[in-house]
C-alpha cells in the first residue's frame, strides 16, 4: 500500500456544479500513477483512504493534467473546518 503525507491548497472546479479539490503535489505523481496500474478504475480513477485535520474519508483521486486531484466532499471539509483556498496537509 502506497502512503503519501503532503502540502496543498484547496482549489474549485467550476462545472455545472462546483467541486473542491486537493492537487497532488508533483513529487508524488510518479509513485500513484505506477500504483494506479494495480488500481485504477474507471476514467483512472484510484481509490484512496485520506485524512485531513483528524477527518478519515474513503475518496478516489481523479486524473488531470497529467497529475492527481484528490476530491473533498462538502461534508468533509465542513467537519475539518476547510473552505476552497485552505491549506491541507494530509
Amino acid at each position: 500500500m502506497l502512503q503519501l503525507s503532503f502540502q496543498s491548497n484547496i482549489i474549485e472546479w467550476r462545472g455545472p456544479a462546483p467541486f473542491a479539490f486537493a492537487p497532488i503535489p508533483p513529487e508524488h505523481v510518479a509513485p500513484i500513477a505506477q500504483a494506479a496500474r494495480l488500481v485504477s478504475y474507471g476514467w483512472g480513477m484510484i481509490p484512496v483512504e485520506a485524512g485531513i485535520g483528524g477527518v478519515r474519508f474513503t475518496s478516489a483521486l481523479f486524473p488531470k493534467d497529467g497529475g492527481y486531484l484528490l476530491p473533498l466532499k462538502d461534508a468533509v471539509r465542513r467537519k475539518a473546518g476547510l473552505t476552497i483556498g485552505d491549506t491541507i496537509r494530509g
